[in-house]
This record gives C-alpha cells, sequence and structure tokens, in this order.
C-alpha cells in the first residue's frame, strides 16, 4: 500500500444522464454478518467474539484505502456496463457504503493490522472485489441503489427492475480522454502543452507519453512548473543522467505527483538513515524509482524483517542499495515464508538475502520447489542442494526449461562426478554456447584436466596459462616417464 500522496483519485465526470430504478414492495436489507465503520481513524477492539484489539489505523492509511475502494467500486461498475460518468455519481453518493467496504476489509485482514501491517494494493482489490461479487451473486443489478442508499435503501418492487444501463457512447472514458490530451494543441499558445513539450525535450516520443498515460492517466493532468519540472530537476541535481528520466518516469509516473519538499526528500532522508548511500541515488533510483512512493511504516516493516534475520544494519543498508526493490516484497507473503523455506534446506538465510535478495521475490510454489526436486530427482541430498545455494545464491533465478535442464544435460557428457556441481554450482551461471562447450571442448583438444572451476570461472588469458601449464607439466611428466622406461630396458639388457 502506498503512501497516501502517491495515490491519485479517479477523476469524476460530471453527471449528464439520470437513470431510474422502478422501486420495490420489497426492502432490502444487508445480511447481519456485515457491518459498518464510519471514522475518520479506526479503532478495533479484540476479544473472544473475534472483534479487534485497540489498534488505530492512520488517518493517512485510511484515507489511502478509501481512494483504492473508491477506485476498485469503479472498475467494478464499469464492468457491469454503467459508464464513467454514472458510476462517478453513484460513488459521490456512497460514503457510507465506501466506509462499509473498509469495514470488511480491516475485518478479513484484522491479524495483519492488530501488527500495524500495511496491505498491499493487490490484496486490497482482491478482497473488495469477493465481496462486491458477492453482494451482485445476491441483489443483481439492484445492487446499484444498495450502494447508492447504504445502509437504508428505499423500498423497490422486484417485478419490474430495469437493467443497468449501457454506456454512453457519446461519453469518453476517462482514460481516453487523458490519452488524447496528449496530442491536443493547447488552445491559447497554439502548440502541444507546456510539460508533453518538457517530456519531449527530455527525450521521450509521443507515443512513449501515450503509454505512460495509459497506465496512469492523472500523469497528463500535472502542471509543469508545479510537479514535473522540479522533480526532473532534483534528479539531474542528484546525478541522474537525463537519458535515465524517460526510463524513470516510464517505470513511476507517480514520482511527479510526490511533493518534493514533504515526501520525496524526506522519504530520501528516512532511507539513507537505515543505510542506503546517499551517493548512489542515481543508481538506486533508476533501479527501483517505486522505492521513494513507498510509506515509512512499509520500509520500516522490512528493515524489521531484515533485522530480525540477523542482518546487521550496514547490511541492509547495502542491500536497499544494492537491491531496493527487496522492499516491494510482502514480508508475510514472500519474505518470511521464504526465509522458512532456505532453512528448511540448511541454508543461512541472512548471508543468501545478502548474496541474493531477488530469490525472495520468488513463488515457492512455482519456483522454488521445482528447482528443489529436480536436484533431488538427479540423486542429490537436501544438505548438499543448501551447500549448492549457499554457494551460489543466483541458483534458484534460472529457469528450469531454458538453463539448468540444458545445462545439466551437457554436465552429464563430461567427464565430472556429480559431486563437481556441489563444489562449483556457478556452472550453471555461465553460457552454455559461449562459454561451457567452448572451453571444454579446448580442454577435450589438449588432452590435459582442469578443475570445472578452472574451465569456467578463469579469464581467457589466465585459462591459456593454465591449459599451457598443464599441457608442458603433462609433456615433462611423459618424457620423463619414457626415460626412466628407457633405462629400465637398457638396465636390462
Amino acid at each position: 500500500m502506498k503512501s497516501f500522496s502517491t495515490i491519485q483519485s479517479p477523476h469524476l465526470f460530471s453527471f449528464t444522464r439520470f437513470y431510474t430504478f422502478i422501486t420495490f414492495r420489497t426492502r432490502l436489507t444487508f445480511p447481519a454478518k456485515l457491518f459498518f465503520c464510519q471514522a475518520k481513524s479506526v479503532s478495533f477492539h479484540s476479544g473472544t467474539d473475534g472483534s479487534l484489539n485497540i489498534k488505530v489505523v492512520p488517518t493517512t492509511l485510511l484515507a489511502a484505502e478509501k481512494e483504492e475502494a473508491r477506485a476498485v467500486l469503479t472498475l467494478f461498475f464499469k464492468k457491469l456496463g454503467l459508464s464513467t460518468a454514472i458510476a462517478a455519481r453513484i460513488i459521490n453518493k456512497a460514503d457510507l457504503f465506501i466506509d462499509h467496504l473498509l469495514s470488511k476489509l480491516h475485518h478479513k485482514h484484522k491479524s495483519r493490522y492488530l501488527v500495524g501491517r500495511e496491505l498491499t494494493t493487490l490484496e486490497i482489490r482482491d478482497a473488495l472485489n469477493t465481496f462486491l461479487d458477492s453482494l451482485l451473486e445476491e441483489h443483481g443489478n439492484n445492487l446499484v441503489r444498495v450502494v447508492e442508499y447504504y445502509p437504508d435503501p428505499p423500498a423497490m418492487e422486484n417485478s419490474t427492475v430495469l437493467p443497468i444501463p449501457p454506456p454512453s457512447p457519446t461519453l469518453k472514458s476517462k482514460k481516453h480522454k487523458a490519452v488524447s490530451r496528449v496530442s491536443e494543441i493547447d488552445p491559447f499558445a497554439g502548440k502541444l502543452r507546456p510539460h508533453i513539450a518538457y517530456l519531449m525535450e527530455l527525450g521521450m516520443d509521443i507515443e512513449q507519453i501515450r503509454t505512460i498515460v495509459r497506465r496512469f492517466p492523472s500523469f497528463v493532468y500535472y502542471s509543469l512548473e508545479g510537479k514535473i519540472k522540479p522533480v526532473v530537476e532534483f534528479f539531474l541535481e542528484l546525478g541522474i543522467p537525463k537519458e535515465d528520466i524517460p526510463t524513470i518516469l516510464a517505470k513511476r509516473p507517480q514520482l511527479c505527483g510526490i511533493s518534493l519538499s514533504e515526501n520525496l526528500k524526506p522519504t530520501m532522508k528516512f532511507l539513507e538513515s537505515l543505510g542506503v548511500d546517499k551517493k548512489q541515488w542515481a543508481k538506486v533510483i533508476y533501479r527501483f524509482p517505486a522505492l521513494l512512493t513507498y510509506s515509512r511504516q512499509k520500509l520500516k516493516e522490512s528493515v524489521d524483517f531484515l533485522q530480525e534475520i540477523g542482518i546487521s544494519d550496514e547490511s541492509i543498508g547495502k542491500i536497499l542499495t544494492r537491491c531496493p526493490n527487496i522492499v516491494s516484497y510482502s514480508v508475510e507473503d514472500n519474505l518470511r515464508p521464504t526465509a522458512k523455506y532456505f532453512r528448511s534446506l540448511g541454508v543461512d538465510v541472512g548471508i543468501l538475502l545478502f548474496r541474493c535478495p531477488q530469490n525472495f521475490g520468488l513463488s515457492i510454489e512455482a519456483n522454488l520447489k521445482p528447482v528443489t526436486e529436480f536436484f533431488l530427482d538427479r540423486g542429490y541430498t537436501v544438505e548438499e542442494i543448501g551447500t549448492m545455494i549457499s554457494r551460489f545464491g543466483a541458483l534458484y533465478t534460472f529457469s528450469l526449461t531454458e538453463n539448468l535442464i540444458p545445462k545439466w544435460d551437457f554436465f552429464m557428457t563430461m567427464d565430472y562426478p556429480m559431486s563437481e556441481l556441489v563444489k562449483f554450482p556457478q556452472f550453471f551461471g555461465y553460457s552454455l554456447e559461449e562459454r561451457i562447450k567452448p572451453r571444454y571442448a579446448r580442454m577435450k583438444e589438449s588432452g590435459v584436466k582442469l578443475l570445472l572451476n578452472q574451465v569456467l570461472s578463469l579469464s581467457s588469458s589466465n585459462f591459456d596459462k593454465v591449459l599451457n601449464k598443464k599441457m608442458e607439466k603433462m609433456q615433462v611428466n611423459q618424457d620423463s616417464s619414457f626415460i626412466t622406461k628407457t633405462i629400465q630396458q637398457e638396465n636390462e639388457n
């Protein structure tokens, strides 16, 4: 979940048509299990009945969740066939229902809130969409009225329900309008809008800007002097090359909507206090610009976990500098379960995370377990697999079909015991066609035997030196053996 300052409310179009739904005689009511919550800051109380103990949801977090709930409800209505304008009109009158959605969200994930952990955007959307689907199944097309007049919808007659109206062909969607605005000529200046022209000066073309706006429509409405230019100039001052700015903005256009003084700079100071190298900000932002859009609570949650598994403060700073996207991984859904899995293989999790944090963004079921099973099926023990991943942290990041299997198949044609891969699992990190096969072929041609490590890890010049030295030694041994044999034969004669 991003901080409130980074979340943009949907643009609400003016209401132009009003659809009347024929009333029912029967009054619609929500099941008893549904409850209502309305507050600027939500407190929970926990007891034997399953309610929550005193835990306050910060006002900014609550506001951010409210915006996310509005966005989810807007998309839900549009999937049902409502136009953007109609959906906006209904949602504008649905504050009580929005609060009710949040109460359902807090109830579903109460254990997370009790320990102060933020939900990800995906978790929020999944929970709310599941609840909306159940209400749609219960109330059908009448759901619109239920939302609009929650918690006390007017009496309506069941027998004459009008369907949800199709979207108006005369109204453009928010996204379509935003994309069209990219190439519009400013009626006052007679040319492209200033911020569009500025972005093009930075190296973007119209289609690149359209792509950004399709993903994040609010970007097209940002002012040049108030939002975009100050952020770009700040990045340039940090040492980010001008040619990298388009890539950064494409990855995270929301950066231009964040206040420099109230959000970006304080967040950077906070991250520096956690060990991020301030001399490396240009590289950090280019690698993962979203880092600056996370709330402090989310950042601290990740750091607390790193400390929990025994990583020193100095090493945490290096991890955040080298692999800033570690903070995007959910502690409960990714980091903690993955740490537990690697511990089951006998791996020092702290060392592994420091060496290759990318492992902790992988799926246990889809990525990690298949690799483990691959090596188990080929006769390696759990302990040997643990040794391999400890020695070569990136081992589990490789594709089975495109990397591990082809290289294993070729290894089986090489004159090495299986234990050689336990000693040197880095074998799987080298190119099969450009490194492994050519080097092995040269070694075979020379008639000497090198360790797998020597074949692959040495530079070209050092490989040649070792190969020649081995060949010379082999020749000396052969000559010595020939002389010894000759002398023995002469003595016998």
